[in-house]
């Protein structure tokens, strides 16, 4: 399948602002970029930040700054203010993600560039929606730990972080979502407004549903690794050479189908074991029962008649091993895309697609400053004015990392 599209992106001709670093706030204007929106990326002197963390972080950068320009500015400096507010001026969403009070100090918070130009659609990225914790300094782990995601995620008093940005992902995609309607709002009034996101928030959407489990039940949730749950096989089994595959039976027919595929008649007849409900209560003596009948079955024979019978399954992937997966590969949901230095890879593209397309990768991430000059002249600075402000450090051209 071919990631070029035909037909206009929803969103061009939307052009926004960015004051982002890390994963929320790019990742919201990465989702606008990829949906045809032109989003300038404001850096500081030396490029955003992000750019140099290793470990953890050093996949950051290239995974949410796709499609998007870069210009360099100094906003410690007045002149570095004037030239963020001239390409405000010609935008539609101003994006942020500093903390709280910090672009407020610069002249650039909302309120600012509202008396400026009612329609501007402000979108904040912070820990907390403001209330008597809007001050703290939040991370995903911050939220995860407070939010109770981190509990549900380890095992009984060992919690556990996900294993990924779940809460910036999330936050900076409810920063889209938001700044989308209130375009849609725009339309029908002629005027912006702000919209705020948040890490905290976001995590207690994503435990609502533990939530409303004890709201209902009258019981606290376990943990994930302990909970009881609402189907008897699902799990992760061991086999042979040990090797490891997630199995599932979650319905009565998905019942007799196994039993059927795996020669378990007596287990099917078994009155115990009739209904999901029961399996769920007999999963004391079912499991190790279970467990003991598949472990010398290879993980492939296993995955072929789960395949072919219709049942969920899944192999223990890590994430290196998806450059390799093949439905990715088939329907161009990886992208190439170019690493700082120069090194080609491949990068998961936004997971949704319209007319059969995912929205494609148009270009790669950009080089610190690398539109520094062409913005600039937009925005009305003649080119002796853009080399007096470089040569005042106020702005700086592209250099590659």
């Amino acid at each position: 399948m071919s990631n070029n599209t035909a037909s206009r992106l929803p969103y061009e001709g939307i052009r926004v602002i960015e004051f982002t670093h890390m994963v929320m706030g790019p990742t919201c204007g990465m989702l606008l970029a990829d949906l045809g929106a032109e989003v300038i990326k404001v850096e500081p002197l030396g490029g955003d930040s992000t750019r140099r963390l290793l470990g953890s972080g050093a996949g950051f950068f290239p995974m949410f700054n796709r499609n998007k320009k870069s210009i360099v500015l100094d906003l410690k400096q007045p002149e570095g203010i004037e030239a963020a507010l001239r390409l405000i001026d010609s935008a539609d969403i101003v994006s942020e993600n500093f903390k709280s009070g910090v672009m407020e100090k610069l002249g650039l918070g909302y309120a600012a560039l509202k008396a400026r130009n009612p329609k501007i659609i402000y979108v904040s990225h912070k820990g907390f929606l403001p209330g008597p914790y809007e001050h703290r300094t939040a991370l995903d782990e911050v939220v995860q730990m407070m939010g109770g995601l981190a509990y549900m995620t380890g095992r009984s008093g060992d919690p556990l972080r996900a294993g990924t940005s779940v809460n910036d992902i999330m936050g900076g995609m409810f920063g889209a979502m938001g700044a989308m309607a209130a375009l849609a709002q725009r339309a029908v009034t002629g005027e912006g407004m702000e919209v705020q996101t948040s890490l905290f928030e976001n995590n207690v959407f994503l435990v609502g549903q533990h939530m409303m489990q004890y709201a209902v039940t009258g019981r606290a949730a376990a943990p994930m690794p302990s909970r009881i749950s609402a189907w008897a096989i699902y799990d992760v089994f061991t086999v042979k050479n040990g090797e490891q595959i997630f199995l599932a039976v979650v319905s009565d027919k998905q019942w007799e189908i196994f039993c059927r595929a795996f020669g378990l008649s007596e287990w099917f007849a078994d009155p115990r074991l009739k209904t999901n409900n029961d399996r769920v209560q007999a999963r004391d003596w079912l499991m190790p029962m279970l467990r003991a009948h598949l472990a010398d079955t290879p993980a492939a024979e296993l995955a072929a008649v789960f395949e072919k019978e219709g049942l969920p399954y899944a192999p223990i992937t890590r994430p290196e091993q998806l450059f390799d997966d093949p439905h990715l590969l088939a329907t161009g949901g990886l992208a190439p895309i170019m690493l700082p230095g120069g090194k080609p890879s491949h990068v998961p593209l936004t997971p949704m697609a319209f007319n059969g397309v995912q929205p494609p990768l148009r270009t790669q991430p950009p080089e610190v400053g690398e539109h520094t000059d062409p913005l600039l002249r937009e925005a009305g600075y003649s080119d002796e004015e853009i080399q007096s402000l470089k040569a005042r450090n106020i702005t700086e051209g592209c250099h590659p990392q």
